[in-house]
């Protein structure tokens, strides 16, 4: 078993050596069950898997300059070391907390405002094949071929399914926010709104939950895969106390060279018992007033951020189904005039309106103001990126950060000029759902 490196690497006294090779398929819920942390876990929709553990170098940035900081780090690691392209290439993966001061706190111990790390062990899975990825920091190319050689052994005897155990069970689940406390917190929105000082705002409630049986966030995850093919689903799990996941629906950006795809995601509605009543359902996120500003507010916002940068394309819009919810939903493209980093847009772009709100800093206020909890990495970005500097990050809804026995649940919504807090508590209840279906007993 990988023991993971301590942090605090100077990347400038860094060396890197990465070797990969082509191994048999194997289960990553398996992978991931026997390895320590720091772990990771990311699907994309489109077929990419990856699975880490380990730690070959982790960095970590704090305050307004965060993502810069792990960027210029990250460059400095890389350097011009000689190390695998295609699928198998080398990866930091992590994320960042919604606000750029956070400071980890229950339940968020082990999670700083922006940490990323780069798996000493690698494995991705596409549709051609399974490649095993090794990365040492200390420029040990003997040491390497002996680590890659024992691992490839290691993963040849994992087996290629793994049964998914039975959910941990919920015992008891808690509201930080009760109806009353959300319904004057949306009233009082509503009315910041109505005096100009805001255009929408998105406002929150956690939900903690007790568990029967600890988590087993692997077997959790294959779960929701199980209910929520077409989403990202995602692990960042830097210590063995707690790790954070979910099945978020949106992209935050992905970045191929200067090319940038990223969408606009607002506007719930239930899915429908029929076919019929699923069309209707449908076609009331198309003819709301409400969801439709609330939807508009967002594409606005996203293409205001990108302009500087290059071209912008907005596409048509159209509804996203998912198992519980649907969604407006609108793709947005880039080509970008100069050379970036995809953590420049990560920067440029969080958080959007659809977990944020309009304009920003005022917002970010109001939330501040308003919430009773600590949202942590909640809605903030999650993803990767690779020497190059290109990569992908999901927003972090429909998630959880859960260890042990304990889970905590997190839902937003968007609050507008004519937002109804009796309507906005039962689609903010709604958004639990995901994560506490994959946890209770069957």
């Amino acid at each position: 078993m990988e023991s993971p490196r301590q942090a605090g690497i100077d990347p400038a006294e860094t060396t890197l050596v990465a070797e990969s090779r082509e191994v048999p398929d194997a289960s990553f819920r398996a992978f991931l069950a026997g390895r320590e942390a720091p772990r990771v876990h990311w699907a994309a929709p489109d077929g990419l898997e990856v699975v880490g553990a380990g730690e070959a170098v982790r960095l970590n940035g704090d305050g307004s300059e965060r993502f810069g900081t792990v960027r210029d780090a990250a460059e400095a690691t890389f350097g011009d070391a000689p190390i695998p392209d295609g699928a198998a290439r080398p990866r930091f993966f992590g994320g960042a907390a919604f606000h750029d001061d956070h400071e980890p706190a229950s339940p968020w111990e082990g999670f700083p405002p922006a940490t990323f790390v780069l798996p000493r062990v690698q494995l991705v899975r596409t549709d051609d094949a399974t490649q095993l990825t090794v990365v040492r920091a200390d420029g040990d190319r003997d040491a390497l071929e002996h680590d890659i050689g024992r691992i490839a052994e290691d993963i040849a005897d994992l087996p290629a399914m793994r049964p998914v155990g039975d959910p941990p069970g919920v015992v008891a689940s808690r509201r930080t926010t009760t109806e009353a406390e959300w319904t004057e917190s949306i009233e009082a929105a509503v009315e910041r709104i109505e005096a100009g000082e805001l255009r929408k705002v998105v406002l929150a409630v956690a939900l903690a939950v007790t568990l029967e049986e600890a988590v087993t966030i692997p077997d959790t995850l294959e779960r929701l895969r199980r209910s929520y093919p077409d989403c990202f689903r995602f692990l960042v799990q830097p210590t063995d106390e707690a790790g954070f996941f979910g099945v978020p629906p949106e992209r935050l950006v992905r970045l191929d060279g200067r090319h940038a795809r990223t969408e606009a995601l607002a506007g719930t509605v239930a899915r429908g018992e029929t076919p019929e009543e699923d069309a209707a359902l449908a076609d009331s996120l198309r003819s709301s007033e409400k969801l439709q500003h609330e939807q508009a507010l967002v594409a606005e916002a996203i293409e205001d951020h990108l302009a500087p940068m290059g071209a912008v394309s907005v596409g048509e819009q159209g509804v996203r189904k998912l198992a519980t919810v649907q969604h407006l939903h609108t793709p947005i493209e880039a080509d970008l005039d100069d050379d970036r980093h995809v953590l420049d847009l990560v920067e440029a772009l969080h958080p959007t309106p659809a977990v944020g709100g309009m304009p920003p800093e005022t917002a970010e206020r109001v939330i501040r103001e308003t919430e009773t909890f600590e949202r942590g990495w909640y809605a903030s970005p999650v993803g990767w990126f690779d020497a190059d500097g290109d990569g992908e990050f999901a927003v972090a809804i429909r998630a959880a950060v859960a260890g042990g026995r304990r889970a905590t649940l997190f839902g937003g919504n968007g609050i507008v000029a004519d937002s109804d807090p009796a309507a906005e508590w039962e689609e903010v209840v709604m958004k639990f759902e995901p994560i506490l279906a994959a946890l209770e007993a069957e």
